[in-house]
C-alpha cells in the first residue's frame, strides 16, 4: 500500500479540509434524520405501515436511478452534480421541517419530500469517489477515506441520541432543519473548492445507454471487483437479517430492550474502532485482507442463532463491525486507485446498487425464513453465506494480487492528477478487460474508492 504522507490530509491540503467539514456536518445532519422521521410519521399517522410507505418512497428512486446517477457524475462535474444534489435535500428537507413545525404534518407530502432526496441521493452517492480522486493525492486518500469513514462512523453512534434530544425538547421538525441547514453548509463549501479534471471528455461521450454499459463493462471486466461485490452483497444481506431478528432474539431470550441496546452499542464503537485503525494499517493485499475481516460478521449471527449472553453477542458484533469499519477505507482506496476516473463514478454506483438491494432483500426473507423454520435457521444461512462468499474470494487470482506500489512523493495539496507512484493491480488473463472501453493512463497519469 501507498506509505502514508508527513503530513495528515486535513492538515495539508485546505481543499480536504472544506469538503471534510461539509460532509462532516452533512453526515451529522443524516445521522438525525431515521429516528427523527420514524418518530414524526409514527406521531402523525400511529401506523408501522406508514413508515415503511415512506422509507420506501425514499429507497426505491435511489435505486432505480443510481446507474444513471453514475454516469451523470462521470460526464459532469462531479462538484457541480454534489452541490446541486445538497441543494435539493437542503429544500425537501426543509419542506418536511416546514410540515411538521406547522403542526398539520400531511404523510403524502413527506412521502413525496423523502423521494426527491432519495433520487438526489441517487446522483450524490456515486460522486463521492470522483470528489476524493479530484481533492486528494494518491498517497493520502487512504489517510482521507479513513477520516471521513471515522466521522461516518462516530455520527452514526451519536445519531440516535442527538435525534432523540431534539425530539424531546424542540420536536422532529427541527431535527429535519438542521439537517436542511447542514446541506446548505456542504452546498456553500463545495461551491469553494476547485476539481482536478475526472469528467469524459464531451467529445468522447455516447448514448446513455452505451454509457451504462460501459460502467458495467467496467466492473464485469475486473476479477478481484465484481467477486468481491457478490461477497460484499451477500454481507449487507446478512447484515439485514441480524438488524431484523436481532432485536426481537435479543428482547425474547437475552435479556430485554436493555440487551439490545448494548449490542447495538458495542457494534458502533467497533465501527469506530475499525476504522481509526484502518487509517494506520497498510496491507499490501488490501482486498484480500479488507475482505477476509469482512468474514468477522459471521461471529455475531452464530451466537445470536446460539441464543449466547447477550455480552458475548455484543463483543462478537463489535468485533463484526470494527472489520467493516477496517475494510471500508481500504477498498475506497483500492477502487479509486484502479479504476480509470473518467469511469468511476459509474462502477461505484453499481457497487452501491448491489450492496443496498440485497438490503432489503435480507429484511424480506428473515422475517418469513423465521414465521417457517425459527429464527436460528435464517440466522445460520446468513452466517454460512457470509463466511462462504467472503472467504471464497481468497481464490480469485485478481484478489490475491492486488497490491498497490508506493508512490513518489508528491504534496497532499498536489493536484490528482499529479505523478504518482504505479498501481500494480496484478490480474490473470481472465481478469483483464477483453477489450479497452476508455483511454487507460499510464501509472503517472492516473490519480488515485
Amino acid at each position: 500500500m501507498p506509505r502514508p504522507s508527513l503530513r495528515h490530509p486535513l492538515l495539508g491540503n485546505a481543499r480536504f479540509r472544506r469538503f471534510f467539514l461539509g460532509r462532516l456536518l452533512s453526515l451529522v445532519g443524516d445521522a438525525v434524520i431515521p429516528s427523527a422521521l420514524a418518530l414524526a410519521v409514527l406521531r402523525a399517522t400511529g401506523s408501522a405501515s406508514a413508515l415503511a410507505l415512506v422509507l420506501g418512497c425514499a429507497m426505491v428512486p435511489r435505486l432505480v436511478l443510481l446507474p444513471l446517477g453514475g454516469v451523470i457524475a462521470d460526464r459532469f462535474n462531479p462538484r457541480i452534480v454534489a452541490l446541486t444534489t445538497d441543494l435539493v435535500r437542503c429544500a425537501g428537507q426543509l419542506f418536511v421541517g416546514v410540515e411538521l413545525l406547522s403542526g398539520k404534518p400531511e404523510l403524502w407530502q413527506i412521502a413525496v419530500a423523502e423521494a426527491i432526496g432519495g433520487a438526489a441521493s441517487a446522483f450524490a452517492m456515486p460522486t463521492l469517489a470522483s470528489l476524493i480522486v479530484g481533492i486528494v493525492g494518491e498517497k493520502d486518500r487512504q489517510a482521507a477515506n479513513s477520516a471521513l469513514a471515522v466521522v461516518r462512523s462516530g455520527t452514526l453512534a451519536g445519531g440516535p441520541a442527538l435525534a432523540g434530544l431534539l425530539v424531546l425538547t424542540a420536536g422532529p421538525g427541527w431535527a429535519f432543519v438542521l439537517d436542511a441547514a447542514s446541506f446548505a453548509v456542504s452546498a456553500a463549501l463545495l461551491a469553494t473548492l476547485r476539481l482536478s479534471r475526472t469528467t469524459t471528455p464531451a467529445e468522447e461521450r455516447r448514448s446513455l445507454r452505451s454509457d451504462l454499459v460501459e460502467g458495467w463493462h467496467e466492473v464485469r471486466s475486473r476479477g478481484w471487483y465484481w467477486t468481491s461485490l457478490v461477497a460484499h452483497a451477500t454481507w449487507n444481506g446478512g447484515a439485514a437479517v441480524f438488524a431484523t431478528l436481532g432485536p426481537a432474539v435479543a428482547v425474547k431470550e437475552l435479556g430485554g430492550d436493555g440487551a439490545w441496546i448494548v449490542i447495538a452499542q458495542a457494534g458502533a464503537v467497533g465501527l469506530l474502532l475499525g476504522s481509526l485503525l484502518s487509517g494506520r494499517a497498510r496491507p499490501r493485499r488490501p482486498v484480500l485482507t479488507g475482505n477476509l475481516a469482512l468474514t468477522t460478521y459471521v461471529l455475531p449471527l452464530g451466537l445470536l442463532a446460539l441464543h449466547a449472553p447477550a455480552p458475548a453477542v455484543a463483543a462478537a458484533f463489535g468485533v463484526a463491525l470494527a472489520g467493516l469499519g477496517f475494510f471500508n477505507p481500504l477498498w475506497e482506496t483500492a477502487v479509486q486507485t484502479a479504476v480509470p476516473a473518467a469511469v468511476l463514478a459509474r462502477v461505484t454506483s453499481y457497487d452501491w446498487l448491489l450492496s443496498l438491494a440485497a438490503m432489503p432483500l435480507g429484511y424480506v426473507l428473515a422475517p418469513l425464513a423465521a414465521d417457517v423454520w425459527g429464527e436460528a435457521t435464517p440466522l445460520w444461512i446468513a452466517a454460512a453465506a457470509v463466511g462462504l462468499a467472503c472467504v471464497a474470494t481468497a481464490g480469485v487470482p485478481g484478489v490475491r494480487q492486488f497490491t498497490l506500489n508506493t508512490p513518489a512523493d508528491t504534496s497532499a495539496d498536489a493536484p490528482a492528477g499529479a505523478p504518482a507512484g504505479a498501481l500494480t493491480e496484478q490480474v490473470s488473463s481472465q481478469d483483464r478487460p477483453r477489450r479497452p472501453t476508455a483511454p487507460r493512463r499510464t501509472p503517472a497519469d492516473r490519480p488515485r474508492r
